[in-house]
């Protein structure tokens, strides 16, 4: 304790000394006052980073304490931007579970990887001859991991395809998916819920994630709710045995329907859905996302549902394999720029998006047979290069997938405040900063700090799963100071930390 209460006094008087020499300065030379506030701000942080033992507050405990959440299952780090040394440190050295936070890694290493601009490809060939706008033989995509090739950008891809003068098909839909080399895997591995859209796996060549949105519609005329399904309602046999109520709409409305999917109903690959279950007329109009088809029936059909839709003609089936050599593009289609994409991931927190990203990651963004398939240990190795090129060594690092929804996936506190401590200093950090959710104003923190002062003086990356809920990112406090704040909970209920988690954002901001 004696060398605490030293080191602190010897940073009291050095910053001391210091503010009195500033603050000299910019009267002599009529700087404005509000400046001289910014660097008394920056001592009192610089005395608080020594002087306080980086224990939490006894105020903070007490409130982790009431939800049932003890110091041992607790990871906090939290360091002002410009300070040598964190705050507060709690547990900050131990290897937890981030959930989603994690996508803060593969974000920040695919912005400086791969840069803000970065796109991906999508490459169209035509297996045959194109005559009078007809071509005799079949339509080729080839996927480069594009993980924002949603309905609105298949779209586009198809509308510049017939904008080439092409407008009938004759053969078949032949899709690439060689560009990934990954396990297949059990979509329903992690939690038992393989038709959630959060459990689709990566795809090299992924259209709209797979994703079949029901809408409930409550229909106060006949007393009943209308349930449609979108994009390729003819793929999907609805069976809806939903009761109208009026009760009131809380929590999660999810909880009062039962969706029973059986694929494979004919040969094209419809699949019956049987809707059970209860519904508020109060919770309005709400849409449920699943992921009932496999790639070629989802894609087939969406495929000819758009080209339809814009005068094209195709009546063919699909086929997945490799494009056969030789081919001369007929179109190539460009993703949005990184910089844009990584903001779904971050501010929605899109687990496959995030997957498709870290894949990215482990051939630079190339499309040369040489450097690719993209594979895991690949982008584990990029990973591991990137992280020391930048003097960064996690020795506990465990990244299984890139995207938090894991059960293995560890980093500590302290590293992952590091993390943010540099990407600070980063060239990307604008496009990083910009994609995390702002607090009670979007994203997944849009409903939380709402009526505080923190609104909007926050951007935060949430995490949660089972047993864990994390938050990670930066925030001001009320003097304009900048502050790196990570918060790991790892333990059984988690779930109900959120008001203590939210108090320690506070406390930042009236430090």
């Amino acid at each position: 304790m004696r060398n605490i209460v030293w080191d602190g006094m010897m940073v009291f008087s050095s910053a001391a000394a210091n503010v009195k020499s500033i603050a000299h300065a910019m009267h002599m030379k009529k700087l404005k006052y509000g400046c001289m506030l910014l660097v008394v701000a920056v001592a009192q942080w610089l005395i608080l980073g020594s002087a306080l033992a980086q224990e939490l507050p006894e105020a903070l405990k007490r409130k982790f304490e009431q939800a049932g959440i003890p110091e041992t299952a607790l990871g906090i780090y939290i360091h002002p931007i410009g300070v040598e040394q964190p705050i507060v440190a709690v547990n900050a050295n131990v290897a937890m579970n981030p959930a989603s936070v994690m996508k803060l890694v593969t974000t920040y290493a695919g912005l400086e990887i791969l840069g803000p601009a970065y796109s991906w490809q999508t490459v169209l060939y035509a297996h045959g001859k194109i005559t009078d706008g007809v071509l005799h033989g079949d339509l080729v995509i080839k996927g480069y991991g594009d993980p924002k090739l949603d309905l609105e950008n298949f779209w586009l891809l198809i509308h510049r395809l017939r904008h080439t003068g092409l407008h009938e098909i004759t053969g078949n839909l032949i899709l690439d998916h060689t560009y990934y080399d990954i396990p297949q895997g059990d979509p329903g591995a992690f939690d038992g819920q393989p038709h959630r859209t959060y459990n689709i796996l990566p795809e090299a060549l992924l259209i709209n994630y797979r994703a079949t949105e029901l809408h409930f519609i409550p229909d106060a005329a006949t007393q009943s709710v209308r349930i449609a399904a979108e994009p390729i309602p003819d793929s999907v046999m609805l069976v809806n045995n939903v009761k109208m109520t009026d009760s009131a709409c809380g929590g999660d409305w999810r909880n009062g329907v039962a969706v029973d999917i059986q694929p494979g109903q004919d040969a094209r690959g419809a699949v019956l859905i049987a809707v059970n279950g209860a519904y508020s007329a109060r919770c309005g109009r709400q849409s449920m996302l699943l992921g009932l088809h496999d790639s070629a029936t989802y894609t087939r059909e969406l495929f000819k549902r758009l080209w339809q839709q814009q005068g094209g003609v195709f009546e063919g089936d699909v086929i997945l394999r490799a494009a056969p050599g030789g081919l001369t593009p007929v179109k190539i289609y460009h993703s949005p720029p990184l910089a844009d994409i990584i903001r779904g991931i971050n501010k929605f927190s899109n687990n496959i998006a995030a997957r498709q990203l870290y894949l990215t990651l482990g051939t630079a963004g190339s499309t040369q047979k040489n450097q690719s398939p993209a594979t895991l240990d690949r982008s584990a190795e990029a990973l591991k290069r990137w992280l020391a090129s930048k003097q960064l060594f996690f020795p506990e690092l465990v990244i299984e997938n890139g995207s938090g929804l894991s059960r293995i996936e560890r980093i500590s506190t302290r590293h992952m405040g590091q993390l943010l401590l540099a990407a600070f200093k980063s060239p990307v950090m604008p496009e990083f900063i910009a994609s995390m959710p702002i607090a009670a104003v979007d994203g997944t923190m849009r409903n939380r700090l709402q009526g505080t002062a923190i609104r909007g003086l926050a951007h935060i990356k949430t995490g949660s799963l089972n047993h864990v809920r994390t938050l990670a990112g930066y925030m001001l406090d009320k003097s304009g100071q900048r502050v790196v704040v990570v918060i790991f909970i790892n333990h059984a209920l988690a779930a109900q930390s959120r008001a203590a988690m939210d108090a320690v954002l506070q406390w930042i901001y009236e430090q």
